[in-house]
């Protein structure tokens, strides 16, 4: 009976040492959660083209030009740089991109954001960008929300044969076209 009793404390002494343990190393929800966007967008498809991991920051009444300042090569989103894989071999302008996952950049501007891919991968911020290893440059286009958008956004949508990819923040709207590699023939890298 004493030894039933024994075990029975140990045993709850060790749940309750080992919960406490667990719960510790569970911190708040990032300021900047990370999530992803994927073409084609439905869940029920899993043949992907294209996936965006990002950091998803949000205004809080800041100014879109002090986070994201235009000229400004910025990480397109929160803390680590955005990431983009391409399952299928795709134009990013006239650049042919491998499959493969790459660091997704951005230069904001008023009329125009350059986009770029580049090689380096599993970097924080744009802090150690570097510009010889962009393996495409392109631009996209801006154009203002319908609506404010308080979190950075990444979406996107069929456009014939092409996959246009939409970022949005504060009250601007940008648009690249991503082509598929297979629709283009006669295109050289």
């Amino acid at each position: 009976m004493k030894k039933s009793i024994f075990s029975a404390l140990v045993l709850a002494l060790v749940t309750l040492v080992s919960t406490n343990t667990y719960a510790q190393e569970f911190k708040d929800l990032d300021k900047s959660p990370m999530d992803q966007a994927a073409f084609p967008v439905s869940y029920k498809e899993s043949d992907k083209a294209v996936k965006v991991t990002y950091g998803r920051p949000q205004l809080n009444e800041r100014p879109l030009a002090k986070l994201a300042p235009n000229g400004n090569v910025w990480r397109t989103g929160a803390n680590e740089a955005a990431e983009i894989t391409f399952y299928k071999d795709m134009m990013v302008g006239k650049t042919k991109v491998a499959k493969g996952t790459y660091s997704l950049f951005t230069i904001p501007g008023e009329k125009t954001w350059t986009i770029i891919i580049n090689k380096d991968i599993n970097v924080w911020g744009a802090y150690s960008y570097n510009e010889k290893n962009d393996v495409a440059r392109t631009t996209a286009t801006v154009s203002a929300s319908k609506e404010p958008i308080e979190a950075f956004s990444v979406a996107f949508e069929a456009e014939g044969t092409n996959i246009a990819m939409y970022m949005g923040w504060g009250d601007v709207v940008t648009k690249t076209i991503l082509t598929p590699a297979a629709t283009m023939s006669g295109l050289k890298k």
